[in-house]
């Protein structure tokens, strides 16, 4: 201990010191002060007992971290309130701790500075009444620490298959930690940068799985107002989702009605499921409403030529079409009525065939010119009084002719197409042909 410090002389308040701190750093006599500090005390009705400053090892790594003082003092009154504050000095930069006292005879204080950088910290107490005005102040050491406090850290962990595809399940997780600042009321901003839409700082995890493709470069950072900063990066691209491939297998095709029949998905993506698929079976353009699995079974289809088409939509909502045309020959053993509603089957040279002479052609072509003839002579030019045709839906767009997003964040990707989220997640392009949106 330095010769300038002086032991108080009672051995009972350096026991019950050591009771209340670790091991002894110094202790200082109110007296040790020029008269000034005391007689400002006095003045308050306050007497300084002991003062001791005490270096201590929060993450026992061999090095101090923080300083705790402790503070003993005595009031004449019968109840006194005062607040102490302890400040701490550091490459310009000054960090506070208070504690409010309410005194009734003796009362002990205990204050704890924790280090925020490395390097000398300079320690001063101040004394405030009630006002709120400093009556008294006093100068402690200068002391070397090194923070135990983490400094601030970012980081930004992917979690997502090692090629991302549209509708991939893929987060990111931003993990975020400043003790620094929060201990003394200067926690600083995040700034988020390159994703698609608007990031909050309490969005902990990211959802990419409804980003649209393309290549992002994400970084972010952070600044307190200790000065102290930190910033991470991550790049990641998105790939456009392949259409489904697949093709149909068909059996029955050229067969007599009465033989089995069935067309069958097969699909061309390896390990691509296809289970969760939307499937649309058409037969002439009609849709079988109920039928989603994987085959049609066309045995039902009476004889004559049939075009099929299966239609199957992703879950990102792309899709491919693929049609067969079947053709479905009578059987051997028709009834009149079968045989009169069926398509008639040629069997070769058993065939039997009508002869048309050419004077039935002839009175057919007169006909046929005769009607074509009336027809033309009775069009009349309706365009004026027609109907117009329906253009399509009506344009989304603003009076200055940009499209109207509706309030809800954009993206524009590398292909130039623009995108806008919904508050669910949902995304829509913009078609720049129609001027509408279109649902992704």
């Amino acid at each position: 201990m330095n010769d300038s410090h002086r032991i108080l002389p009672s051995f009972l308040v350096i026991l019950l010191l050591g009771c209340l701190a670790a091991p002894l750093g110094f202790v200082e006599d109110a007296r040790a002060e020029s008269p000034p500090f005391d007689e400002a005390l006095e003045e308050e009705g306050l007497t300084l007992v002991a003062l001791r400053n005490d270096t201590m090892d929060m993450n026992q790594d061999g090095e101090p971290d923080a300083i705790r003082v402790v503070v003993i003092l005595n009031t004449s009154s019968e109840f006194t309130e005062i607040e102490l504050r302890l400040f701490g000095t550091h490459k310009d930069k000054e960090v506070r701790e208070d504690q409010y006292l309410a005194l009734n005879g003796q009362t002990n204080a205990s204050l704890v500075y924790d280090a925020w950088s490395s390097g000398e910290h300079a320690l001063r107490l101040d004394f405030i009444n009630q006002a709120g005005d400093k009556f008294a102040s006093i100068q402690l050491p200068t002391y070397v620490l090194k923070p135990a406090l983490k400094t601030p850290e970012l980081r930004l962990d992917l979690d997502a298959p090692s090629r991302i595809e549209t509708g991939d399940e893929c987060s990111i997780h931003r993990v975020f930690a400043d003790e620094t600042g929060p201990r003394y009321g200067a926690s600083g901003v995040r700034t988020f940068s390159g994703a698609p839409f608007t990031v909050l700082d309490n969005q902990t995890v990211l959802d990419c799985s409804h980003w649209p493709a393309g290549e992002y470069v994400l970084k972010e950072a952070y600044r307190n107002d200790l000065g102290q900063t930190a910033e991470f990066g991550l790049n990641l691209t998105i790939h456009n989702r392949p259409a489904p491939a697949f093709s149909l297998d068909l059996i029955g095709n050229q067969n007599m009605t009465n033989e089995p029949c069935q067309i069958t998905m097969v699909p061309n993506m390896v390990d691509v499921d296809f289970s969760t698929f939307e499937k649309i079976w058409t037969v002439q353009g009609t849709t079988l409403v109920g039928n989603s699995s994987t085959s049609y079974d066309c045995t039902v289809l009476p004889a004559g030529v049939h075009l099929i088409t299966l239609e199957v939509i992703n879950n990102e909502r792309i899709r491919t079409v693929q049609g067969v045309n079947l053709v479905r020959l009578p059987g051997l053993d028709l009834s009149e009525e079968e045989a009169a509603s069926l398509p008639s089957r040629s069997f070769g040279d058993e065939t039997q065939t009508e002869s048309v002479g050419w004077f039935s052609i002839g009175i057919l072509g007169l006909v046929v010119c005769i009607v074509v003839f009336v027809l033309l002579v009775r069009v009349k030019d309706e365009t004026s009084s027609g109907q117009f045709r329906d253009l399509g839906p009506t344009p989304m767009i603003l009076p200055d002719g940009s499209p109207d997003t509706g309030g809800l964040p954009t993206i524009t990707d590398d292909e130039g197409v623009l995108w806008r989220q919904h508050p669910d997640g949902s995304t829509d392009w913009w078609d720049a042909q129609l001027r509408i949106w279109h649902k992704w």
